[in-house]
Formats: C-alpha cells, sequence, structure tokens
C-alpha cells in the first residue's frame, strides 16, 4: 500500500515546486494518480519518469536534475541524497502455504532470506519454522542492505552462515539462484504468490555460464562496461579489468542492450554494472558478456570451480 498523504506532507514540508516520481514496472499504473493527488493538493507540477526502473541502483538522474526532489517507489534506501526519498513498497499476500510446502525440504537450522516486498513477514516465517520444530536464522547485511534478510539482485551479504538449508520467500528465479551459487548448502524457494515451494537447481544456468566463459577463451579485444546508474558504477574494478585484458576499451552505458553493443566490434565483454545484464539476457548478445568474477576465470586468476555469483557490496 501506498500512503499518498504521507508523499504529499513530505513534498509539502520541503517546498518542492516541482516533484519527480519514478516506479519500477509493476507500479508505474499509479503514476497518474499519485501525480495529480499532488499536484491537486500542493500546486506542485510532478513529473513521472517513464524509463525503466530496475532497483534501488537505477535513479533516473536525468529527472532529479529537473526536479526539487524524487519519490522512488518500491526499493529501500540505497543511494544517499537528500533529494531522493525512498518509498517501500511491500506486498500482502499470506505466506503461511508456500512456508509450509517448503518444510518437508528444509534441514534443521534454517536460514531466512527475501527482497525487502517480504521484508515485514519475516518474523511470520521465523514463527511457522519454530511452530516446525525448525532453528530459524535471520542475519544482517552490509551497508547496501536496509533490513535483516534482505537481498539485493546485487548483494547477497545478509545469507547466514552456519546453515544446513536456506528458506528464500519471494517470486521469481533471479535471487534464489544467486543464493544458490553463493553458498554450498539447499536453498529452497517458496513462493507466496503461487504457494509453490521448489528447491533451486542452477545447472542449467552454470552450464550456460561455462559455455560464455569457454566462448571468451579466444577473446583477443575486450569492452568493459561500466554502468552508469548511479548504485552501479565501478570504475576502480573495470580499470584493473582494462589493464588485465590488455587490448581492452572502457564503454560507459545506462541502458545495456545488445544493439548498443554492435558498433564496438570486440570479441566479448565484461560487465561490472548490474550482474543480471549477463545472466538474464546471454543468449540476447552476439559475443560473450562475463561478469567480472567470470573475467577472472577465463584470464587464469581464479579457478574454474571458483565460479560464484558477481557481488556489489558495501562496508
Amino acid at each position: 500500500m501506498i500512503d499518498v498523504d504521507e508523499i504529499i506532507r513530505i513534498a509539502d514540508e520541503r517546498k518542492a515546486r516541482v516533484v519527480g516520481l519514478q516506479f519500477p514496472e509493476g507500479l508505474k499504473r499509479r503514476g497518474p494518480e499519485i501525480a495529480k493527488a499532488v499536484e491537486d493538493r500542493i500546486g506542485a507540477t510532478v513529473i513521472i519518469s517513464g524509463d525503466p526502473c530496475y532497483g534501488a541502483c537505477d535513479i533516473d538522474d536525468g529527472l532529479l536534475g529537473m526536479v526539487d526532489m524524487l519519490f522512488h517507489f518500491g526499493h529501500s534506501r540505497l543511494i544517499d541524497d537528500d533529494r531522493v526519498v525512498f518509498i517501500e513498497y511491500y506486498h500482502e499476500v499470506d505466506i503461511d502455504a508456500a512456508v509450509r510446502n517448503a518444510l518437508p525440504m528444509l534441514g534443521q537450522k534454517v536460514g531466512i532470506v527475501s527482497t525487502v516486498q517480504h521484508v515485514p513477514v519475516i518474523g511470520r516465517i521465523e514463527q511457522l519454522l519454530i511452530e516446525a520444530g525448525r532453528v530459524p536464522v535471520v542475519s544482517r547485511g552490509d551497508s547496501r542492505i536496509a533490513y535483516p534478510g534482505q537481498l539485493l539482485g546485487c548483494n547477497f551479504s545478509a545469507m547466514p552462515a552456519g546453515v544446513d538449508s536456506i528458506l528464500y520467500v519471494g517470486s521469481g528465479n533471479f535471487h534464489p539462484m544467486g543464493v544458490q551459487l553463493s553458498t554450498n548448502v539447499p536453498v529452497i524457494a517458496a513462493d507466496p504468490f503461487t504457494s509453490e515451494a521448489r528447491r533451486v537447481d542452477v545447472e542449467k544456468i552454470m552450464r550456460q555460464r561455462y559455455a560464455a566463459m569457454t566462448r571468451a577463451l579466444d577473446a583477443k579485444k575486450w569492452g568493459v562496461i561500466v554502468g552508469m546508474k548511479p548504485g552501479q558504477r565501478r570504475l576502480d574494478l573495470a580499470r584493473r579489468i582494462k589493464e588485465t585484458a590488455g587490448d581492452a576499451v572502457i564503454i560507459s552505458i545506462r541502458e545495456i542492450t545488445p544493439d548498443r553493443l554492435l558498433s564496438f566490434k570486440v570479441d566479448a565483454y565484461v560487465s561490472t554494472a548490474c550482474p543480471r545484464v549477463a545472466i538474464d539476457d546471454a543468449a540476447r548478445f552476439s559475443v560473450p558478456v562475463l561478469t567480472p568474477v567470470e573475467f577472472d576465470i577465463v584470464k587464469g586468476l581464479r579457478r574454474w570451480d571458483e565460479l560464484a555469483f558477481d557481488e556489489i557490496r558495501g562496508d
């Protein structure tokens, strides 16, 4: 639920005359309604970002330069900028059936992880596990993580240690696959929207990643991608990769798509931006796109059995 009155109160308190609204795709439909409420109540001009938004790292800095303040919806705070107000959004869905369906696949000591949309029900998940005779464990992450047990798409630092299984509550495959690639214990994904529970299998994605690295072994000319979204800029890492690669060029891109890479005529890319680019969109690129971890393996700086998920860590 989005508290429109609170949004109006904050904008009015800050005497904002031009207000920006930024939403992930699933919440964009709320934009016109919220914009009208703000304009009617305090007379501010409201601009809605129409660009895609994939996470808290993906602040529309172009819009930010046009407004007095920007409301960013759906994610917890990641960027330290007083002009940006993060409005979290929580899914109101019953998680009990999904968690109970996961119980037969869980061990005794269970780590709990989820995304910010389900953070408010982590206490309920703990209660269900205790009632079933399990020992729940919830850990804090690094400085990029706002809540205990919270995952980001590029950061799994809240993943508990010393457990014999991990329960991920949420939808989709990316987050639980990242957890599985970062640990040696079973990961069980429980989807509260379908009540389905399943053991996460990363064999297919591992084969795809090994195939991409094998294709890159003969690469002579490299493109090193630096993401221009505020939470993804890793220029120092890009410089290190460029030095290791030899014949390489650093390319800055905000939205990484196959069409935007065609003109550079390189044999392979390394993306230091969002880790999802190399994994989710691998089949769309005409040449291999590796993560920094995979590049290190190709260059002999890591062993092939050290393949892990690329993470953007905080302090």
